[in-house]
């Protein structure tokens, strides 16, 4: 899969460029820092090597690296599962991104949506976020995706439980987003 580009404003008002180019087996220790950040171990269940490796190689799944900034440098990364699903249900299994408030996150998502959609031909595009992750929960919100139910205190933190809340976007939704201008073109 080729490189998917796309601009999007964030909150403040100025542009985030973003890429999304396939994950190399030399970028693993970039993606292995990422989710052993303490900003963002608390929010993810961090993978062994193993298991980006096979991300990489199995063909169900897409493994990214989100590049940004002027010389789109690596931002972040991102994981789709069910790429092949013969019912066009796509998981966005995770995103991290270093640069947290800067636009990145919404333009890799876009992005991801885009691809999910345009490029895969999902029909719903689903993830869950931990309760406690009330910026990626606003970020979901903001970006159209529909809270469907939660599992409560399903997933074991430091200090007791959290709950996964489980929300997703249906195809007829991005395409109406799309129409308000809200969403890449295809």
């Amino acid at each position: 899969m080729t490189a998917a580009n796309f601009a999007a404003s964030s909150p403040d008002r100025t542009t985030a460029r973003v890429r999304l180019r396939p994950t190399m087996t030399s970028d693993l220790e970039f993606v292995l820092s990422l989710e052993q950040d303490p900003q963002n171990l608390a929010f993810i269940t961090p993978w062994e090597r193993t298991q980006h490796e096979a991300a990489i190689r199995f063909p169900d799944f897409r493994h990214f690296i989100i590049e940004g900034g002027a010389e789109l440098n690596a931002m972040g990364f991102l994981i789709l599962i069910g790429c092949r699903s013969q019912h066009r249900s796509l998981e966005l299994k995770r995103m991290v991104v270093q640069a947290k408030g800067s636009g990145f996150g919404r333009a890799a998502l876009r992005v991801a949506k885009k691809v999910a959609f345009d490029d895969l031909g999902a029909h719903r595009f689903w993830l869950d976020v931990k309760g406690r992750n009330s910026r990626a929960k606003a970020l979901y919100d903001g970006e159209g995706f529909v809270v469907e139910g939660e599992l409560r205190d399903c997933v074991k933190v430091a200090d007791g439980f959290d709950s996964l809340i489980v929300m997703s976007m249906l195809r007829p939704e991005f395409t109406g987003r799309r129409g308000l201008g809200l969403e890449m073109r295809a």
